[in-house]
């Protein structure tokens, strides 16, 4: 699959409380999740991004607490995919099992800068920056990992 969207760059040890602050862990449903994601970082992010832009974090990104709701706040707000220098292992589960892609590549998270155009080839594993002209590697996802982020998660996997 490919992802393309506009880069919106966090630091290190973005945590799932930044993500998604627990006072709204009471929702469920993505789309109303999603009209608080980041706001501890950006009171405005919401606002700001569309439909397939990308999140780019630093080391650690979605570390702190075990909660679904941080990548489905994330998805709910439409974006396409997470990039970020490394991933907290319990994050990065829930992020496939959502069917949320997340792609890790210190170099690529070192040289995006703001509202980069990025492209995304997860089948060839490569971050493309193209305000920059750059290519980066990431791990491509194993076929299973793929289908699985393709059904739109675990669940819908299984089901299907």
């Amino acid at each position: 699959m490919r992802y393309k969207g506009r880069a919106h760059k966090f630091g290190n040890d973005i945590n799932t409380d930044d993500i998604i602050p627990a006072k709204y862990l009471n929702i469920k449903e993505p789309r109303e999740l999603a009209k608080h994601c980041l706001e501890h970082a950006d009171k405005n992010f919401a606002k700001k991004v569309k439909k397939g832009d990308m999140i780019v974090g630093g080391k650690n990104f979605g570390c702190g607490s075990s909660r679904e709701h941080a990548p489905l706040a994330i998805k709910g707000l439409g974006i396409s995919c997470v990039i970020a220098e490394s991933f907290a292992r319990i994050f990065a589960r829930n992020a496939i099992n959502i069917g949320l892609p997340i792609f890790d590549s210190k170099e690529a998270v070192e040289s995006i800068k703001q509202n980069d155009a990025l492209e995304v080839d997860s089948a060839k594993g490569i971050i493309r920056n193209i305000s920059k002209k750059k290519e980066y590697k990431t791990e491509a996802y194993p076929p299973f990992l793929a289908k699985i982020i393709k059904k739109g998660g675990l669940i819908n996997y299984v089901k299907r």
